[in-house]
């Protein structure tokens, strides 16, 4: 039982780095180099991520820069950034690209608290998935009903722990989406 316990916090855990992930790729009107983590680039016939092709830097707080490897590189970065469709519009000056991070309008901004809290419950539904594998699990075991009850409790409480930290990060998300 303590190895379904484990393996369920594990599966826990892995849920919240990806709730981490979904809030990362939601702007909060600043710049920020993940925005640009689902930028594929065709490099030479084949599909490079951008992190690979080049080094983003942050010169200020709503602006973004790309400076390639390969100068020869920057018409078919250009390009993934206009495919990635996330929103910004490149500029290149023949060295290096510049992304203007637009600030956020009330309306883009109650988008994104939508988009924080669709996320978040997502990784619910997934934790409640969790939950109940790990319960299935441990009602498979031959053991005694009151250690059955007592797993299923324990991991109950999994739950509950897990599903307060997906609280408190949404309410810090939204905090950040919702201040000027």
């Amino acid at each position: 039982m303590d190895e379904i316990l484990l393996e369920t916090e594990t599966k826990m855990e892995s849920a919240i780095e990806s709730l981490e992930k979904k809030f990362n790729n939601i702007r909060a009107g600043r710049a920020n180099p993940s925005i640009l983590d689902g930028v594929m680039v065709n490099y030479y016939g084949s599909d490079t991520p951008l992190k690979q092709l080049a080094n983003i830097s942050i010169p200020e707080a709503r602006q973004l820069c790309i400076k390639p490897f390969d100068r020869s590189a920057l018409g078919a970065i250009e390009k993934g950034i206009y495919e990635a469709n996330i929103g910004l519009t490149p500029n290149n000056n023949g060295e290096i690209i510049i992304l203007n991070i637009p600030a956020l309008t009330e309306e883009t901004r109650k988008e994104y608290v939508k988009q924080a809290k669709q996320a978040a419950e997502e990784i619910k539904i997934a934790l409640r998935n969790i939950r109940q594998d790990a319960n299935n699990d441990i009602k498979k075991l031959e053991i005694p009903e009151d250690d059955i009850k007592y797993g299923i409790n324990e991991i109950q409480e999994l739950i509950n722990k897990y599903n307060k930290i997906v609280d408190e990060k949404l309410e810090i998300k939204e905090k950040d989406l919702l201040s000027v």
